[in-house]
């Protein structure tokens, strides 16, 4: 779990797949609320809540695991809505490995 960078990134949807294969990881703010979007040892991809936390301290999954970026993009997560269909009010943000 890595540091949500101060400064948002610019990304378009269509560089988002690269993005994340990549760099594993990366932030998403969507109406008031802070999303990780992240992979589980560069096999499967989730979201999760950054408002809650689990015993050890890590973000809650709120999504299902998927094994590829395409289908983790369509996802539906938070009130029956993707990253696709969230993309355009969403700002995204890396995430800093300390």
């Amino acid at each position: 779990m890595g540091v949500k960078a101060e400064e948002a990134l610019e990304v378009s949807y269509e560089d988002l797949p690269m993005y994340l294969h990549a760099n594993h990881s990366m932030y998403m703010d969507v109406d008031d609320a802070t999303y990780y979007l992240t992979d589980v040892n560069d096999r499967y991809w989730r979201v999760q809540d950054t408002a809650v936390k689990n015993e050890k301290g890590h973000y809650v999954d709120c999504s299902a695991l998927v094994p590829t970026i395409s289908e983790f993009l369509d996802l539906p997560f938070v009130q029956g809505k993707s990253i696709a269909d969230l993309f355009d009010s969403a700002t995204f943000y890396a995430s800093i490995k300390e």
